[in-house]
């Protein structure tokens, strides 16, 4: 274990020397905080309590989804571009061989670029959405801890979500076109367009349901505090089934792969 720590901590270095990149990702999450911020505050004059929040609640909603969109990497920018490449140039074989698990090695360092971005991307504009609006902030330490985990275990499915796409190259030599309709459906069914409390019918049902509910949608109702108790524990168990079903699946896919290149190798 105490290698693929290495790899976490190397993982949050690589994505701390990209100094200008990541102020210009601040400023860029802030921007667009305030302008879906002041589009909700023009919905919610119209329907007040849409959706089971107030005003606040809603406000709230927005600028923790600027906080998770490149810690949960719901438009990329993780290790998938990488692992993709690996595979089509073929060196996907090196680390195959190498005495280490692929897919634990790949965890840890996108382990550490998230928690790179919660802290140098998510803070800040986190922290100036407050200063411009009525922000609900949890008044107990108990509820930020609780939020942290939900938000480590909406990484891991946002993970393993992305480690299964990427290792599609295996058999589609390019795995961009998938990983764009992975994106596409982050973006939608993590509630990071609009909460998804606000889908109607069967389609709300399925959303709150699908993995990617997990990356925005449930941390964001630990925040709020709408999961407390067995609820909590309830939100918890649904992320984690996630993230082993996907684990598996991926571990069983990476298997199939290397018998693949063993084949191919001999």
């Amino acid at each position: 274990m105490r290698l693929y720590a290495v790899v976490a901590a190397g993982g949050f270095r690589r994505y701390a020397t990209y100094r200008v990149a990541t102020a210009a990702g601040v400023f860029t999450n802030t921007v667009f905080g305030f302008i879906v911020a002041y589009t909700y505050i023009a919905l919610w004059d119209e329907r007040p309590q849409l959706g089971g929040y107030d005003l606040s609640q809603a406000l709230t909603y927005v600028w923790l989804g600027q906080a998770l969109l490149m810690t949960c990497a719901m438009m990329g920018g993780g290790f998938e571009d990488e692992l993709i490449e690996r595979i089509r140039t073929g060196d996907i074989a090196i680390d195959l061989y190498r005495p280490a698990d692929l897919q634990l090695w790949w965890l840890a360092g996108d382990l550490g670029r998230a928690a790179f971005h919660l802290l140098g991307r998510g803070i800040v504009p986190m922290v100036l959405g407050s200063l411009a609006f009525d922000l609900v902030m949890p008044a107990s330490p108990l509820t930020w801890l609780a939020f942290l985990l939900a938000v480590t275990l909406g990484v891991i499915v946002s993970f393993a979500v992305r480690f299964l796409v990427a290792l599609s190259a295996f058999w589609l030599m390019d795995g961009a076109g998938v990983m764009q309709i992975c994106w596409l459906a982050t973006l939608f069914f993590s509630g990071m367009l609009l909460p998804l409390n606000l889908f109607p019918g069967l389609l709300g049902e399925v959303a709150r349901a699908l993995p990617w509910s997990s990356l925005l949608q449930v941390p964001a109702d630990v925040f709020l505090g709408r999961h407390t108790g067995w609820n909590l524990l309830g939100a918890y168990a649904f992320q984690a089934g996630w993230a082993l079903a996907l684990l598996a699946a991926g571990r069983l896919l990476q298997s199939v792969a290397t018998r693949r290149v063993v084949v191919q190798g001999g």
